[in-house]
């Protein structure tokens, strides 16, 4: 099985991009953040006519989720169940219910955060602590889950071009970086890391400055696979080539593929 996840930075603008590359890198689910839009625009119809089943939680302008899948998704949720929240950041479903291939699929837009500090800062931390006690819950009732999106978190010094210059900024902050550490926890394991990677591979680079042409960019979009599934992981990566698009998302595909 292959699994994707992708910040596309507005839907109705990288549509076109989103088909060609489920076209071409073949997932069988992918999780979206940022889709930017309101669920009466969510192109449900076009996704469909590629062959896509779609489950989307969006809002105006800003934040929303999406998880598109071959095969239906079932005992759907939307947002942090018991987090008052008006923001459009998490969906979940299972895929292949009722099977020994039943998987679980969280897919989140964590909180950007602004700086420390401030009060979206201090949402961050509230949400992540949500966050953290759902998922406890999730995995004592799916055991077989995966934990991906935008995390708005560098890990480790590792994930950041510049550590010295980052050190202490938000995504890279001693308190963003301990939620991570406390996800990782419960009993998840970062795909990514599993395997030998290439330095400097970073999943978001900057609009301004020539970012991604100086290759000044951050790890911050992760998938989090549980213990019952970090045998069966044989790959994970990052694909830039999306990036190098006319008028792209900020943000790469980050796959992993379980055996």
């Amino acid at each position: 099985m292959r699994l994707a996840t992708w910040n596309v930075n507005s839907l109705a603008v990288r549509l076109p991009q989103l088909l060609d590359w489920l076209a071409a890198a073949q997932p069988d689910a992918l999780v979206l953040q940022e889709t930017k839009l309101t669920d009466d625009k969510f192109p449900a119809a076009a996704l469909a006519e590629a062959g896509w089943q779609a489950q989307w939680f969006g809002q105006r302008t800003y934040n929303g989720v999406a998880l598109l899948s071959r095969t239906p998704a079932t005992d759907v949720v939307k947002n942090i169940p018991g987090f008052a929240d008006e923001q459009a950041r998490v969906i979940a479903g299972t895929l292949l219910e009722g099977t020994p291939d039943a998987l679980r699929v969280i897919g989140a837009y964590f909180p950007n955060g602004q700086a420390p500090g401030s009060e979206k800062f201090a949402y961050k931390m509230r949400w992540l602590e949500a966050l953290r006690e759902w998922l406890a819950q999730e995995l004592a009732r799916h055991p077989r889950l995966v934990l991906m999106g935008d995390y708005n978190i560098a890990p480790d010094d590792r994930d950041v071009h510049d550590p010295v210059a980052w050190a202490g900024q938000i995504h890279c902050t001693p308190e963003e970086r301990g939620h991570f550490q406390a996800l990782v926890g419960l009993g998840l394991s970062d795909a990514f890391r599993l395997f030998e990677q290439a330095p400097r591979s970073w999943s978001w680079w900057d609009y301004r400055n020539l970012a991604f042409r100086k290759n000044q960019g951050l790890r911050i979009d992760h998938i989090l696979v549980s213990d019952a599934l970090k045998g069966r992981v044989t790959a994970c990566t990052i694909d830039k080539q999306p990036r190098r698009n006319e008028r792209p998302s900020d943000h790469a595909p980050v796959l992993v593929e379980i055996a």
